[in-house]
């Protein structure tokens, strides 16, 4: 029987993030005890005063359709956000989208940026569903891979070798997952020159923005004269706020390509969750104490989780500028891939960690490490290396001893 399926789907793969976390699931349902550091999902509670917000709108009634491009309220407190924190100038009325999730607002976004056969230039490592949204469109991923001994810096030759004529779009992640690397003022002069020099759009996600450490600083792509009016800002509520689970977001950007991108909003979901959005409402609006307070929790879990992978036998981890995960280097452990270590982690110390090769070329011979999670569960998980680790080369010195005896 002939297939029934798009074509388009058979290059894609599940998502490497979820496939983790569905193993960590199988394996606790059985038993197991799994330390999850694969995931990308804040450990805390949303905001008490933010969840409020959401009940008090369900109580009263607010369960209804708002406009497509959200409340008024909420584009207001977006738009003032935006100026504020970001140096971007969106208006209100035109110049913002309210989208059930990032992810989604990223989705809708290439969906209308891009034709069937562009390409999208990608700086890799990069999140492991930017590629997959190009091939459901229809649109070609071009990996622009970066050099780890650079400190996975963005530069013009890094890009000019992916650059085509049907090079559309660029897509630019700060803070990085998964490197947790923070976009430098130099860096931000490479892309302004080359995305103008080449006529190309910039897509920015900032989901992490508010994650940063030590001297670290956000550059809003979008706040330079010289790309406003090329570049579309997508950010959310899931990482700053912990509040994965209400899927939240918004598209910021030039009148003319918003236009377009609420078309694909309106004929897919309709609008994001009314409640929902009056949750959103109370976290721009309201008390930032619970933001400042889980940064400097994620902070000191940097501190535990880098120190604690710098003493395992040949791994190498510096210190993320931003986010909440280590990208450690673990090409001197004798594994012959990052998905063969974490299969390993996984079997020997059950520990669930995602393979750099699941970010696309420069993430081979790394591995991601959230430390989204408790600084007890980052110890144990710690310990546990320690001893996989010991064990390990303790059989490997043994077997070359073996080895000796015999020649």
């Amino acid at each position: 029987m002939r297939s029934h399926t798009a074509s388009r789907f058979s290059s894609i793969r599940p998502s490497a993030t979820f496939a983790i976390l569905e193993r960590v699931h199988e394996l606790r349902a059985k038993g197991s005890d799994v330390l999850d550091l694969g995931g990308g999902e804040p450990d805390f509670d949303s905001p008490e005063h933010v969840v409020n917000a959401a009940i008090s709108a369900l109580t009263t009634g607010q369960t209804h359709y708002t406009p497509s491009r959200g409340l008024p309220e909420l584009l207001t407190a977006i738009s003032e956000k935006l100026e504020l924190d970001n140096g971007v100038v969106a208006r209100r009325d035109n110049e913002i989208i309210v989208t059930p999730s990032a992810k989604h607002g990223l989705f809708i976004t290439l969906m209308a940026l891009l034709n069937p056969g562009d390409e999208v230039i990608i700086p890799t490592p990069s999140w492991v569903s930017y590629a997959s949204m190009a091939h459901l469109i229809g649109a070609i991923p071009v990996s622009a891979a970066l050099n780890p001994t650079d400190g996975f810096r963005i530069t013009r030759e890094a890009l000019e070798q992916h650059v085509t004529p049907r090079s559309r779009v660029l897509l630019l992640n700060t803070p990085n997952n998964p490197t947790g690397r923070v976009l430098s003022p130099e860096e931000a002069d490479v892309i302004a020159e080359f995305i103008r020099e080449h006529d190309l759009l910039v897509v920015a996600d900032e989901i992490y923005e508010t994650i940063l450490y030590d001297d670290a600083k956000h550059i809003s792509l979008a706040s330079r004269p010289d790309c406003a009016d090329r570049t579309i800002t997508v950010n959310g509520f899931s990482k700053t706020y912990a509040m994965t689970g209400w899927r939240l977001g918004y598209v910021a950007g030039p009148y003319d390509l918003v236009d377009e991108i609420i078309k694909a909003q309106q004929h897919t979901v309709g609008c994001a969750g009314t409640f929902v959005q009056y949750g959103a409402i109370a976290a721009l609006n309201g008390p930032k104490g619970d933001v400042a307070a889980m940064a400097r929790e994620y902070a000191a879990r940097r501190e535990l989780i880098v120190a604690g992978l710098n003493r395992l036998p040949g791994v190498r981890c510096t210190h993320p500028e931003g986010s909440f995960y280590a990208f450690a280097d673990i090409r001197d452990t004798g594994f012959t891939s990052s998905a063969q270590f974490a299969e390993w982690l996984l079997d020997e110390a059950r520990i669930a960690v995602t393979p750099g090769s699941a970010f696309g070329p420069g993430g081979e011979g790394h591995v991601r490490f959230s430390f989204a999670t408790s600084r007890p569960i980052l110890e144990q998980a710690l310990a546990r290396m320690e001893t996989a680790f010991s064990s390990r080369f303790r059989g490997l010195a043994n077997n070359f001893d073996s080895d000796s005896r015999i020649s």
